[in-house]
């Protein structure tokens, strides 16, 4: 065969092929190359673009939800379980972020939400094993998992988490999202978001963490019981010098600082403890007028970190729950609320629902029950409109009184009657149901019920003759809401509780405007006001409170035979109080006058250290000196005289006939306030 059967047969493919060709080929291959990158790029475009044209579900972080008192002082916060208190990325110190960096993600203003170097680092430790024994989490990543998926190792999960990831990128900032970051990961030991670690370890915000302590919190979040300050300070401090370590390789801080950091001694802040609800009922109130009346979910006032300010002294507050407990704590079933207004704009400074919150969450502030004699004043006003006056006189004897549903036969306390004609002042001190009786009558029961509703009560009334004696039921809101209306001289001003409402980012969501209008005249309220201090004197049913408290007051007594109360009023403050029993239980004279000793508790430490002050005397009034017993105007032999405040015009004309004094007798009139003139120039 010869040598050349052994030559191998040249390969088509390399001889022969002119140079031009593998030109072309290499073109063609550079084409191909391009469309495929093109294509690729196309692609990642097209899904960076779906991606950031589907939204989001929103953020949720949940943040604690704060009320505070009318003077900032914290009453109570609400939550979901998670303690978190928002703060912006403005107000954290560099070194805070910067170690939160070194812990957590140094590249993290690098990439777009995935580290591809840690992708592949972890990819190999995963392969290798077969299973997912490494993650690669960058802070983005970190924070979709934690506001959007579980912490399922599986593969599922971890290629959502990249797609949210991705998607939080395209819709945030870098900033944003490392705001959001910092607020919602858990620091252990119930703290969630750095503001509440730094409160929770050191007392104090994280605005003023210094560099070691900033490390310190920074290396918390990688296994928040592992490194518990409260279980190993050792392991801890362990992973603060590791992150000081990255901070200096980074060019972040220099070996000095972090040598100083080292050194620095962690002084923790007492581990937290649960602290008992301040003001439950209120709370609850709050929380109540935030949804009904200004449109807010349950779900953001105990989570949407917001703040809450109030009208509530959380002084009176105080004096008003030991007041109840005081005299109700011991007897059991027995129940109490009291609730006080500042009249001049309505805002509630106490309220009491109850002597303990622990076994019943029922507010009786809104309990509705037969007030008795506590509703007189409402009836009152109506007839100083009609004419009465403070020395109006009508019998007071067991009177049988006719009207369309038959007969009304209403008895004074243990049948206890004057037998005589008896003046306004003397019915209202005494709290006369006859004389109530027959006003309600003279001035038409239509007007007791027209009254009522101009002050603000909304329970569904009918004029039947025992309205006078306060048959019908209503609340302790709605009696102290009219009583603060004749505090304030006949102006009737809603309620307030909440000031405003700030979301997390300190914006106003919610702001009260006061809803007031007069419903009387300066002149009547002020008449009734001076008529309803002789409750609290010698003889009137409210004597007791008087030695409790000796201050300018005005107010009504109320007893049935289920309920005490006591509604009054100084010119600084409008408060009621009812005790009962929450079921149909009759309540004991002594027990039902525990309303007046609460009352009176109340009022005397709320006014404690305050000048006394009166009550201003408006235009349209004129005082003179009476004779309590006749009425007329006093004379100088008149063995008791009262100094008297009617409406301009309705007070009496005439000397008192019972004792005349010389200057009648001699020039046929005259009266003692007339002698008096006569001998101080200047009155």
């Amino acid at each position: 065969m010869g040598d050349g059967m052994n030559q191998l047969p040249p390969d088509p493919t390399l001889e022969g092929i002119p140079a031009w060709r593998w030109m072309a080929r290499g073109k063609r291959l550079l084409k191909l190359s391009g469309i495929i990158l093109l294509s690729l790029a196309a692609i990642l475009l097209v899904t960076l673009l779906y991606l950031k044209s589907r939204p989001l579900p929103p953020p949720d972080i949940p943040m604690t939800t704060k009320v505070y008192d009318i003077r900032g002082n914290l009453i109570d916060q609400m939550d979901r379980g998670e303690h978190r208190d928002p703060v912006q990325l403005r107000d954290v110190p560099r070194h805070l972020i910067l170690a939160t960096l070194a812990a957590e993600d140094r590249t993290f203003y690098d990439h777009f939400g995935l580290s591809l170097r840690g992708i592949a680092r972890a990819a190999l430790v995963n392969l290798r094993e077969m299973r997912i024994a490494q993650g690669a989490s960058t802070i983005t990543q970190q924070l979709a998992r934690n506001l959007y998926l579980t912490s399922d190792r599986t593969w599922s999960r971890k290629w959502k988490e990249a797609v949210l990831a991705v998607q939080l990128e395209l819709h945030f900032s870098k900033d944003k999202i490392l705001e959001m970051y910092l607020n919602e990961v858990y620091y252990g030991n119930g703290a969630y978001g750095i503001q509440r670690a730094a409160q929770t370890y050191f007392g104090k915000p994280a605005k003023q963490l210094t560099l070691a302590e900033s490390a310190f919190l920074a290396g918390l979040p990688r296994g928040p019981k592992w490194y518990s300050p409260y279980t190993s300070m050792e392991r801890v401090k362990r992973r603060q010098h590791a992150i000081l370590d990255t901070m200096v390789r980074s060019g972040w801080i220099t070996p000095s600082q972090a040598a100083r950091a080292k050194a620095q001694h962690i002084a923790l802040a007492p581990k937290p403890k649960p602290s008992p609800s301040r003001a439950p009922y209120f709370r609850d109130y709050i929380i109540q007028t935030a949804i009904n009346r200004y449109g807010l979910k349950e779900s953001e006032l105990r989570g949407g970190g917001l703040r809450i300010y109030t009208t509530l002294d959380m002084d009176m507050q105080r004096e008003a729950e030991e007041a109840v407990k005081r005299y109700l704590g011991n007897r059991e079933g027995l129940q109490g609320a009291l609730l006080a207004i500042d009249p001049k704009n309505g805002h509630i400074r106490a309220m009491v629902g109850g002597k303990d919150y622990r076994t019943s969450q029922y507010n009786r502030v809104f309990a509705r029950r037969q007030p008795g004699s506590s509703f007189k004043p409402i009836l009152y006003l109506a007839a100083l409109e009609k004419g009465f006056t403070p020395v109006t006189k009508l019998e007071s004897k067991p009177t049988a009184f006719p009207y369309e549903g038959g007969t009304y036969r209403p008895a004074n306390f243990r049948n206890r009657y004057a037998g005589r004609p008896i003046t306004l002042r003397e019915a209202i001190a005494r709290s006369d149901n006859v004389y109530a009786v027959q006003t309600h009558f003279l001035i038409g029961r239509d007007r007791l019920v027209e009254m009522a509703r101009r002050l603000g009560f909304t329970s569904p009334f009918k004029p039947v003759p025992s309205l006078a004696l306060g048959s019908i039921p209503v609340s302790p809101y709605e009696m102290t809401r009219a009583y603060a209306a004749l505090a304030s001289g006949g102006v009737l001003t809603e309620p307030v509780g909440i000031l405003r409402i700030e979301d997390a980012e300190g914006k106003t969501i919610a702001e009260s405007r006061p809803e007031q209008r007069r419903v009387a005249s300066e002149a009547e309220t002020f008449v009734l006001t001076h008529l309803l201090r002789s409750v609290f004197e010698s003889g009137g049913t409210g004597h007791r409170v008087k030695q409790i408290f000796p201050y300018p007051s005005a107010g009504k007594t109320g007893s049935t035979d289920w309920d005490g109360w006591l509604a009054g009023y100084t010119p600084d403050l409008a408060a009621t109080v009812w005790v009962g029993y929450d079921r149909v239980k009759k309540l004991p004279h002594e027990e039902g006058r525990l309303a007046q000793m609460i009352w009176g508790t109340f009022m005397q430490k709320s006014h404690s250290g305050k000048s006394a002050r009166t009550f201003t005397v408006p235009d349209g009034v004129k005082g003179v000196y009476v004779d309590p017993d006749t009425g007329h105007l006093a004379t100088k032999r008149c063995p008791k005289v009262r100094w008297e405040y009617f409406i301009a015009g309705t007070e009496p004309k005439e000397s008192c006939p019972v004792h005349p004094s010389p200057e009648t007798e001699e020039k046929g009139g005259g009266s003692l306030w007339d002698w008096i003139r006569k001998w101080i120039p200047g009155l």
